[in-house]
């Protein structure tokens, strides 16, 4: 089914169509949704509750543009009419800002990182039906979205902004088999600077969907233009294959792909999924045709 979604996702143009069929609101306040997994009629969403806001400083320290701030990081579980079944609370100090999030059919990957680039996270798996969560990773950079590629049982990351691909190797139980390898020997710099990337899944054939947004400033000094998209990215090498802007945005004007994103097969196209507000969140459901 993943690979049929990647098929016809590369298939969209900047001209197709998308169609709005239905909103939900969310019962509950959201704070700043990341990532979201749909299972049955049910949605998965990660999202950071930021207590303290990072602060900038005026010169890096210790290789840091900003402090930690503090937060807490949320799994929520949702059922279709928008309200709130469970939610899983994850991380450890300073790591509590979760990214975007997969599912292979069994398990959720989530990733918690610091929020600040170049940091560090923790890698979890999580248990849909009991919300119960597994750390199997640690690692010294920024992880904002994750992919378990089940045709390698590999899991593939993306770094603060999408500049930087991790690549790690599983064994049949799920656990890490190159861990204590140097981050840069497990890096694949990214050659598009098109999109960062808020919400990745894995597409089949060693390739993962990812969604995100572009800001471009205007010279005018008025607030920036945020453009989405959606790349299918080859996972051996990390070049994108096909790109394309969703030209969807919110009433306020916010992009649909800005936060996170589920998309599905139908019987003539897509559907995606698109949960871009934080705190009064709504989910707007769109399909397109993929032909």
């Amino acid at each position: 089914m993943r690979s049929i979604v990647a098929e016809r996702a590369s298939k969209l143009t900047r001209e197709s169509a998308w169609t709005l069929v239905a909103s939900v609101p969310i019962a509950f306040p959201t704070y700043h949704p990341q990532g979201m997994v749909k299972i049955g009629d049910t949605f998965f969403v990660s999202s950071v509750e930021v207590k303290v806001p990072t602060r900038r400083f005026p010169a890096p320290v210790d290789g840091y543009d900003r402090d930690t701030g503090a937060g807490t990081a949320h799994l929520f579980k949702i059922d279709g009419a928008g309200k709130l079944i469970a939610d899983l609370t994850l991380g450890e100090g300073a790591m509590y800002h979760p990214g975007g999030i997969d599912y292979d059919g069994q398990t959720i990957w989530l990733p918690v990182a610091e929020y600040r680039p170049d940091s560090r996270a923790i890698i979890y798996r999580v248990n849909p039906e009991t919300m119960k969560a597994t750390e199997i990773l640690r690692f010294a950079d920024h992880i904002g979205g994750i992919v378990h590629n089940t045709d390698d049982n590999t899991l593939h990351g993306v770094s603060w902004g999408s500049r930087r691909f991790y690549r790690w190797t599983l064994d049949k139980d799920g656990r890490v088999t190159n861990a204590d390898v140097q981050p840069e020997k497990l890096r694949t710099l990214n050659t598009s600077h098109y999109l960062d990337y808020q919400d990745c899944k894995y597409a089949g054939r060693r390739r993962m969907l990812c969604t995100g947004v572009t800001e471009m400033r205007q010279a005018s000094g008025a607030p920036a233009f945020q453009l989405g998209g959606m790349d299918l990215i080859d996972l051996e090498d990390g070049r994108p294959l096909h790109q394309v802007p969703v030209l969807l945005w919110t009433a306020s004007g916010m992009d649909m792909t800005h936060n996170p994103v589920w998309i599905e097969a139908t019987a003539t196209g897509l559907r995606g999924y698109f949960m871009p507000e934080d705190d009064k969140s709504t989910i707007y459901i769109y399909d397109v045709s993929a032909r």
